[in-house]
């Protein structure tokens, strides 16, 4: 057995539809967006990551960048499995002299089905791996902010991604009730494009959009430490000539209402549905916010408002998932919520 777990690594992954994040010897080692460059000819991949995305919306006819994943589960089989390649080719930087077999801790959203749970785990074993656990992705961040999930304590976990939002209330190694709504990041993005064309005649890409959403997005339209304007480049539709315009937070709150208002409800429903004794523990517990949705200015006031709870966002959010997943992995025996 000794050997086996010699020529045995064990990762965890954290697939998102926006970042994908791998954790091996307790340090994360990939970090990267989840996006593939293909040549479309031969199908072959020419870029992952940060390069593939610096080419995403530049591409000439030969090439094509693709998100595998769409509301956090694996929309493109192919792109899927040779992105996880890819990433996995990255531990070692990209040498290895012996492939050895992999055991995987993968985690997915709470309100996936069978289907799209069947294609994570074939994604992952034709990338290579010979053991594949998963972890729902409110379990996997409430252990990732140190939450100890086995305690007959109510814990409420927010976990705002890309392409899904998981509300679960968490206690004795289990989810009790959850609400996942696919409103999230990219939710924002889109609904930034949109507004951008509406009122300003602006004509700007999915990149463009996620800057402004980093750089100015805000959930109040009112902040104690507003940020200043942000200069935005894109096509004027009536002229069809590039231009610059100047955006404020609180547009940028106004237009993103909607989506949030979404999320407001979908949380109250999580409450609602909620049995009374773990109700009691969130009152005094809280609520925890996590994914890289809780770094938007003001939300969890928002939120706080919204619910008449207190609010904590956790210390490096966008980590949050990945981390707990990597803990999990190191207690795979221990966790009795691992899905083999």
């Amino acid at each position: 057995m000794g050997l086996f777990n010699f020529f045995t690594q064990e990762i965890a992954i954290d697939l998102g539809t926006a970042n994908t994040l791998i954790i091996h010897n307790d340090k994360v080692v990939v970090d990267e967006p989840s996006i593939v460059a293909l040549d479309r000819k031969s199908g072959k991949m020419i870029a992952i990551g940060r390069q593939a995305m610096q080419m995403d919306g530049k591409t000439h006819e030969n090439i094509k960048t693709v998100r595998p994943l769409k509301d956090g589960v694996i929309a493109d089989f192919d792109a899927a499995e040779h992105m996880i390649r890819g990433f996995i080719k990255m531990i070692n930087g990209g040498k290895g002299w012996l492939f050895p077999s992999l055991r995987m801790v993968i985690c997915i959203p709470s309100g996936i089905t069978e289907v799209e749970k069947r294609a994570v785990r074939d994604s992952a074993e034709i990338a290579g791996a010979k053991e594949v656990y998963l972890i729902h992705e409110p379990m996997a961040a409430a252990i990732g902010i140190g939450i100890d999930v086995e305690e007959p304590m109510g814990n409420m976990i927010i976990d705002i991604g890309g392409g899904t939002t998981e509300i679960a209330v968490i206690a004795l190694g289990g989810i009790v009730c959850d609400q996942s709504i696919r409103v999230a990041g990219d939710n924002f993005d889109s609904d930034i494009v949109n507004y951008m064309r509406r009122q300003h005649n602006i004509l700007i890409g999915d990149r463009t959009a996620e800057k402004i959403k980093i750089e100015v997005g805000s959930a109040l339209s009112e902040l104690q430490e507003p940020p200043s304007d942000f200069a935005v480049q894109g096509r004027d539709l009536m002229t069809g000539v590039p231009k610059q315009i100047m955006v404020s937070y609180t547009e940028i709150a106004h237009c993103l209402d909607k989506s949030i208002s979404k999320i407001e409800e979908a949380i109250l429903k999580a409450l609602e549905i909620t049995p009374p004794e773990l109700s009691a523990d969130i009152f005094q517990t809280g609520i925890y916010l996590t994914g890289g949705g809780a770094l938007l200015r003001g939300l969890d006031k928002r939120i706080a408002a919204k619910t008449k709870l207190p609010v904590h966002v956790a210390e490096d959010p966008l980590r949050a998932v990945v981390r707990g997943t990597g803990i999990a992995l190191k207690n795979i025996e221990n966790f009795r919520f691992l899905m083999p």
